[in-house]
């Protein structure tokens, strides 16, 4: 059965640096970090203090107030950025063919904010009856990753394959690999895909801050997210979501439908190394490029630019840069690399999908972002990592790798629409 094609024609975002593409893309291109001291609550008691907040958001453009009261954040925040990536893509959601259309949103960690806020109702009643009886008869709703695939589908009418995948920080790029595999084979023709997060809760700070995996930079929050730097030492929580409108070739075209760019291949691995560090012989992330790469039909020369996962901690930059390096051989050192969370913070579950928006961006907009904060060289990342300086370039094609928690590798690759 030959594969049917694939695009993206709508995007929509919720980040630390803006509550719409537009922001996000200017913040990236431009180095606007929106990495501050944490104001959710007193970050006195932990060792980093610092992190990538969502700020002004306003809810009430996307919710009922009904639906405030009722969500968690982390479904706040994906249902809005699906609802501004439908329209991005320009949708009739009254012609469209909604039992063809599908919903596929990911969370790493899914209804933190919901978890704590019922228990700490229920160590505060004086007895257990009280407790259970103090409990929120949405907790359940509430807290449960799927949800935010679920109320999407709901509030869009997408009455299509709905699933949802966890699997940490390669969330959001699995979310969009599946939906794109979903529409290649014919189970549907729309699919909205991505991933979210709001975890910068204190459980969630401190569960983070106990693994040693955040920058404690607290002097300098703008400088603490530093990938591939010699300095770096930690990464930095963001929180946030992003969501594509993938569509199928002809459907797009019928429609008229304005094309950001094409998919065009998905692979991924496990390292079935360890629960959090990856793999050092970078095996998983390896077989990960050159198998997106192979189901994409193109050659290390085709890339123009590799959106790296970049997280800004010792053992990931090295490990990924070795992996880019065996790839792509000596092009490694030819083809522009950038990593965008020095602007963003690590958006976990939403990270994938934020990053594969990047790329399209970058293909339609004909510019690569930059690494900001690159100082320091550091001679185990020794590739070309676009510091500081956005750089004018025609990208043909782009990958984007995410390596999660647990040894779960993606890499996207997306190309310039050629019609």
């Amino acid at each position: 059965m030959s594969k049917r094609r694939v695009v993206l024609t709508g995007v929509g975002a919720v980040t630390p640096v803006g509550n719409n593409v537009d922001d996000f893309w200017d913040a990236v291109v431009n180095g606007k970090t929106g990495v501050a001291r944490l104001k959710a609550f007193d970050p006195t008691p932990f060792v980093s203090q610092i992190a990538a907040e969502i700020k002004d958001f306003d809810e009430s453009k996307f919710l009922t107030s009904k639906q405030i009261k009722r969500l968690d954040p982390f479904v706040k925040y994906a249902i809005a950025a699906a609802k501004m990536a439908a329209e991005d893509a320009g949708f009739d959601l009254e012609t469209l063919g909604k039992e063809r259309a599908g919903v596929y949103i990911g969370s790493g960690i899914g209804g933190l904010h919901t978890v704590e806020s019922e228990h700490k109702k229920y160590l505060e009643a004086s007895d257990e009856s009280r407790a259970a009886s103090r409990m929120s008869p949405f907790l359940i709703p509430m807290l449960i990753v799927n949800m935010a695939s679920g109320l999407v589908s709901i509030e869009l009418g997408f009455r299509g394959p709905n699933s949802s995948v966890v699997t940490a920080c390669a969330t959001g790029s699995h979310s969009i690999g599946d939906a794109f595999r979903l529409i290649q084979r014919g189970d549907a023709d729309v699919m909205a895909a991505g991933g979210t997060e709001a975890a910068i809760t204190k459980m969630g700070f401190g569960g983070f801050c106990a693994l040693k995996a955040l920058s404690t930079r607290n002097d300098a929050p703008e400088k603490a997210s530093r990938p591939f730097d010699r300095e770096r030492d930690g990464f930095i929580m963001g929180e946030g979501a992003a969501v594509c409108m993938l569509e199928e070739l002809e459907h797009a075209k019928k429609r008229g439908a304005r094309i950001y760019c094409e998919m065009a291949g998905y692979g991924m691995s496990g390292d079935a190394y360890h629960m959090t560090a990856p793999d050092p012989s970078g095996d998983g992330a390896m077989r990960c490029m050159r198998y997106a790469l192979d189901d994409a039909g193109l050659n290390t020369e085709d890339i123009d630019y590799i959106n790296a996962h970049g997280t800004s901690t010792l053992l990931n930059d090295k490990v990924e840069t070795s992996s880019i390096k065996s790839v792509f051989g000596d092009y490694a050192y030819k083809v522009a690399v950038s990593s965008t969370k020095g602007v963003t913070g690590h958006l976990l579950g939403a990270t994938g999908a934020a990053e594969i928006i990047a790329c399209a961006k970058a293909i339609t907009e004909k510019v690569i972002p930059p690494t900001i904060n690159y100082e320091v060289p550091d001679p185990d990342c020794d590739l070309d990592y676009t510091p500081n300086e956005a750089r004018q370039k025609d990208v043909r094609a782009a990958i984007s790798n995410s390596l999660g928690f647990g040894g779960h590798n993606v890499t996207l690759v997306v190309k310039r629409y050629n019609g």
